[in-house]
Order: C-alpha cells, then sequence, then structure tokens
C-alpha cells in the first residue's frame, strides 16, 4: 500500500512536470511563433526599401541616358579633417546645411542651373557633363533652335556664328553678314524715308557690329532697338571708335561661322547694327536707328523712351509694311499700306522668297506684341496715333508737346 502510494505520488509530479514542459513549449512555440512575423515584417520592410531605392536608380539612370552626354558628376573626397568639399565653389562646407546629388555635396546657395544661374530647388535635375539644368531649362539650352525666328530645323541644318546664336537654314540664306552687303539695304531705306518726305541730309555712317562689340557700344548711349534682352542696333551719338566687321565670315567645319574681319572707325555719328541678322530683320533695325537720328538732326526735343522708342517702332512697323506687301507672292492689297508708301510698291519687283515673306510677318507680330512699355506699349500708342492724324501731323504734335496726339 505505501509502495502504490509512492508510485502515484511519482506519477503525479511527471504530469506535473510535463504539463509544466507542456505550457513552456507552448509559450516558446508562441514567442518563436511572434519572432518568425516580426522577422517576416522586417523582410517586408526591408523590401520595400530595396523596391524605392531600385525604382529612384532606374529614374536616375533614365534621366541621365536621356539629358547626359554620358559624363557624370565626379565624387568629390572629403578631407582629412572630415569636413566636406562643395562641388561649385570648391570650398569647405561647414557645419551648415548642404545638398548631395549623385555622391558630391553641394552649398545650397552653388546648387544653381548652369543655364539661367538660379538655385535648383524641385527634384527634376538634368545633366549634362559637370553642369546641372533645370530640367526646363536644359531643353531650352540643348535643342536646336534658330535664335531668329525660334522654331526648330526639320532637318536640323543651322549655322553657329561666333557669338554662339544658331541660325536655321532659311534665315541664314539672307542673313547680312558684313558693312559692304548692307550699303544697299541701306540705300534703299534712306529712299523710303525720302517717300514719306523724311530724308535724312546728313550721310550717317552705317555699321555692322558682333554681338560684344554692340554691347559694349551702349554703354553711355540711351536710344538702341532691344529686343529678347539683346541689343540688335544703336544709333551713336558720340564720336567713338567701333569695330564694324568688314568682310564676310566663312562657314567652316560644322557650319561654324569663322574667319570674320573688323576694322576700327572712329564716326561722328553712326549706326550700329547686329550682323547676322536677316535681311527683313536687318532692314527694320535699321528704320528704327534711321528713326532716332532723324529726330535728332531735325531738333527734337529729349523725348521719353515710350515716345522716341514708340515712334522708332512705328517707321520699323511701316517699312516691313511696304516691303511684304510689295511682292507679288503676298496676297494682301498695297491699299492696306499708308499713302506715303503705296507709291513705292508697284515699281517693286518680287525679291522674296515665301519663307522671307513669313518671316516678315513673324518681325511685325514681334513689333505689334512687345510687352514693353518703350517699344511695345509706345509703339502701340504711336500707331494708334498715325492711323488717326496721319504721321506728319503726329510728329509736328510729338515736336511741341513731347507727346502723341490723343
Amino acid at each position: 500500500m505505501v509502495m502504490e502510494n509512492h508510485f502515484n505520488l511519482i506519477g503525479f509530479h511527471l504530469r506535473a512536470r510535463d504539463d509544466e514542459y507542456q505550457s513552456k513549449y507552448k509559450q516558446a512555440s508562441k514567442a518563436l511563433l511572434e519572432i518568425d512575423k516580426l522577422h517576416a515584417k522586417a523582410q517586408l520592410v526591408e523590401d520595400e526599401l530595396l523596391a524605392i531605392a531600385l525604382q529612384k536608380s532606374l529614374n536616375v539612370e533614365e534621366d541621365r541616358s536621356r539629358h547626359s552626354n554620358g559624363n557624370s558628376l565626379q565624387i568629390h573626397p572629403v578631407s582629412s579633417s572630415g569636413s566636406r568639399i562643395c562641388a561649385g565653389c570648391k570650398s569647405q562646407i561647414g557645419p551648415e546645411y548642404f545638398k548631395s546629388y549623385m555622391g558630391a555635396d553641394w552649398h545650397p546657395e552653388c546648387f544653381r542651373c548652369h543655364a539661367c544661374d538660379l538655385p535648383i530647388e524641385d527634384l527634376k535635375i538634368s545633366e549634362s557633363g559637370d553642369h546641372l539644368y533645370h530640367e526646363s531649362c536644359y531643353k531650352e539650352h540643348h535643342h536646336l533652335r534658330c535664335d531668329v525666328c525660334k522654331n526648330y530645323p526639320r532637318d536640323k541644318r543651322y549655322s553657329s556664328l561666333d557669338d554662339g546664336r544658331k541660325l536655321c537654314q532659311g534665315c541664314q540664306d539672307s542673313a547680312i553678314m558684313n558693312t559692304n552687303a548692307c550699303q544697299p539695304l541701306y540705300l534703299e531705306i534712306q529712299g523710303f524715308y525720302h517717300r514719306m518726305n523724311m530724308k535724312v541730309e546728313e550721310q550717317i555712317p552705317l555699321l555692322l557690329e558682333a554681338r560684344q562689340e554692340l554691347n559694349d557700344a551702349i554703354d553711355g548711349e540711351t536710344n538702341g532697338h532691344h529686343h529678347s534682352h539683346e541689343t540688335r542696333g544703336l544709333c551713336v551719338r558720340e564720336g567713338r571708335n567701333v569695330p564694324n566687321v568688314t568682310r564676310r565670315p566663312r562657314i567652316g567645319v560644322n557650319h561654324q561661322i569663322t574667319d570674320m574681319v573688323t576694322e576700327p572707325y572712329k564716326p561722328v555719328h553712326a549706326i550700329l547694327i547686329l550682323y547676322g541678322l536677316p535681311r527683313l530683320l536687318t532692314g527694320s533695325v535699321l528704320a528704327h536707328e534711321m528713326m532716332h537720328a532723324w529726330l535728332q538732326l531735325e531738333g527734337y526735343p529729349n523725348l521719353s523712351p515710350e515716345v522716341e522708342e514708340g515712334i522708332c517702332q512705328v517707321l520699323a512697323h511701316m517699312w516691313l509694311n511696304s516691303e511684304i506687301n510689295s511682292s507679288p507672292t503676298n496676297d494682301v492689297s498695297s491699299s492696306s499700306l499708308p499713302s506715303s508708301s503705296s507709291s513705292s510698291t508697284t515699281s517693286k519687283k518680287a525679291k522674296y522668297s515665301d519663307f522671307e515673306i513669313q518671316l516678315g510677318k513673324y518681325f511685325k507680330h514681334q513689333i505689334e506684341t512687345e510687352p514693353s512699355m518703350a517699344y511695345g506699349e509706345g509703339f502701340r500708342s504711336g500707331n494708334k496715333a498715325v492711323e488717326e492724324h496721319g504721321l506728319r501731323k503726329t510728329l509736328d504734335h510729338i515736336r511741341l508737346t513731347g507727346t502723341y496726339p490723343l
């Protein structure tokens, strides 16, 4: 009996221990299951992060393959002191905020677009070589586009002038490239003024200039033909040395225009025109600058920019109109011209191609829609005055009052 109780007691303890083991086993199994769930969740997060990283990498590679020339930004080494070197200014980056892109570090003020020189704030970044661009600036900067007509050449045939301007084939065909080539057009403009009863008595020298020389000459001058932040013409009122283009440049390899010859010239008065512009654009700029000279020679008082630039644009617009309507290929009747210029249209021969006629209409549209106050609003007010009162009465009113007639 005692022995039986002893075995029963042992069995009780074994069952109790077995229950304890079972409980601990269940707890351990549950813990392992939770650990497995955590591992699975961690793996899911890791997979998601990896997917995001891969997608970003693909986006960067796609952007680089689309916009870059195969070069990448260089990774700038960290100095021995542990500081970073700015990829823009090459100086050390202190503890202040900085930007990182493609392995390089930048001061925020140095992280700029190579085209517009404004800071790059968004994530749409394009690059070419070691230069960064806003995506929009890259497209504007690198796509081939004629600087005159703004159309993308279909066959991509264009010439590059030595100052960086690009001309499509159509604009290049009628471009005036040196001072001698511009003389016949100059005589035509003088004849146009004579027919308007505004003969310019003084023989004013005409010089074709390169872009840099023309921009340099504008210092100290208040009157000039400006368009899209570029000076295209200038009426010089003081004697100064100015280099003029005396020989037509030649077209070299890759349609690069080279071998431009300039000689110094010191005029008392002179009209300076940007070389390399199509004939009709050159003529409209010349007509504008001729009006500046006429106003000065006729003793007009100092006028506000809106009045002087405006009336000069009116004459440029009138000349363009007379030339466009003189072509038999154009469907606009000469009756739409001012009476003083209509007589000239009957004697003119067809001298412009269809492309040039369309180009001339584009130049007229530019004058008519110019947004600036002096060249835009000034032209529209002056043109309205001429349409209502005639050119002579408008000029007489300007002489007396310095303003347009109402």
